[in-house]
């Protein structure tokens, strides 16, 4: 792999890191910033966020930066491609078509993007 798609994976897994890091130690505000909140008191959405929203995305990242091979990164990228759809399809079926969703949206499909194109001609 050269050394730009190299330094591309290491930037896009740190960015993954940066963004899960914020659900994983942040729950209350990131609820707070997507607008969802807890409706009881067992911890179970604060546990859901640092899990979904945190855990998840540090430790893909995380793993794909200690293999360090495309494959990794293709696995990191599935994630994100995942995620992507799942977002697209609450704009599509849910109605939220404007601002933040959007805008999660396509950081979700630039990442993917990135992240497969880049790892997945490696792989063949």
């Amino acid at each position: 792999m050269d050394l730009i798609a190299n330094g591309l994976n290491i930037l896009l897994a740190l960015g993954t890191i940066g963004l899960g890091l914020f659900g994983l130690l942040r729950p209350v505000q990131t609820m707070e910033y997507i607008g969802v909140a807890a409706t009881d008191d067992t911890g179970l959405a604060k546990s859901e966020v640092r899990a979904a929203s945190g855990g998840v995305w540090v430790g893909g990242a995380i793993g794909a930066l200690l293999i360090g091979s495309p494959v990794a990164y293709v696995v990191l990228g599935a994630l994100w491609a995942g995620a992507a759809i799942g977002r697209g399809m609450s704009v599509m079926f849910d109605k939220a078509n404007t601002g933040k969703p959007v805008i999660f949206f396509a950081v979700e499909v630039v990442f993917a993007v990135l992240l497969l194109g880049i790892n997945l001609p490696a792989l063949f």
